[in-house]
């Protein structure tokens, strides 16, 4: 898969002089658009009937036309091309005081919904916390009534290598584990899998963050961060199909970002 992208700068301080008085802002405001112009890949197809929960299950609007198939789009583009789910980030910057603060607090936090776990792709901070509540539970199946069984298994993922770091049953609705996430292999470049042992099309991904200043692309592919702090700085996306495995694999650009200043970026993956 080869990746391409393009950088557009805009400063927009001069303008924003003109309507506004002089006041100090701290930082400037990074944003853009992800497209995707490569060939989107068909959605996995997973049949329902060889997993528990299949009436449950199959509530899930991501499915075939006959109802029997769960889908797993990992790609998701509009009419624009706009790439759903990319994750925009700073990268030169080390907030060690703002990691501090996920010591307790989750720095992100899943639900798994409809058998499936959303957010589809997010952030992590290493030694940090993260939660998974489960949300389901089947009123028309006895034994589901209570909840319906997720197996949340997170992975440390670099490329062919990959270690457990937590493997936790969730059997109640309202349920929910929270763990210390040790990402060993984060400073080289290793990204966060979530899988559902119960259910295999439960599976989403998540970046290992230093800083605040990151975003996800919304429906139509675009993005924007706030109150970066002025000075050039390399900005990353990365998205699970276009480096799935390893950070290295995702685009990397650099920005110059003014105080109350606007730059844009731009990232087309093919």
């Amino acid at each position: 898969m080869r990746n391409r992208q393009s950088l557009t700068v805009c400063l927009l301080a001069g303008a924003a002089l003109l309507v506004a008085p002089m006041i100090a802002q701290a930082g400037g405001t990074i944003k853009g658009k992800v497209t995707f112009n490569g060939k989107v890949p068909a959605p996995k197809e997973f049949a329902f009937g060889k997993f528990p929960n299949v009436e449950f299950c199959k509530k899930n609007p991501s499915k075939s036309a006959d109802g029997e198939t769960r889908l797993l789009k990992e790609v998701e583009i509009d009419g624009s091309k706009g790439l759903k789910n990319a994750v925009v980030a700073v990268r030169d910057i080390k907030d060690k005081a703002w990691m501090g603060t996920f010591k307790k607090a989750p720095s992100q936090e899943v639900v798994a919904k409809l058998c499936e776990f959303l957010p589809f792709t997010g952030v992590v901070v290493s030694k940090g916390q993260f939660k998974v509540t489960n949300d389901d539970a089947d009123a028309d199946d006895p034994k589901s009534k209570e909840g319906v069984l997720h197996n949340p298994h997170s992975f440390d993922v670099l490329g062919a290598k990959s270690s457990t770091l937590f493997n936790i049953g969730l059997a109640k609705k309202g349920s929910s584990l929270q763990k210390t996430m040790k990402l060993r292999m984060a400073k080289k470049g290793g990204v966060v899998r979530l899988q559902c042992d119960q259910h295999e099309f439960m599976q989403s991904w998540y970046l290992p963050v230093t800083n605040p200043f990151f975003a996800t692309s919304g429906a139509d592919g675009t993005f924007e961060i706030k109150d970066v702090p002025a000075g050039k700085h390399k900005l990353l996306v990365w998205h699970p199909l276009a480096a799935k495995n390893a950070v290295k694999k995702a685009i990397e650009i650099e920005v110059d970002v003014k105080d109350g200043g606007t730059v844009e970026a731009n990232f087309d993956i093919k």
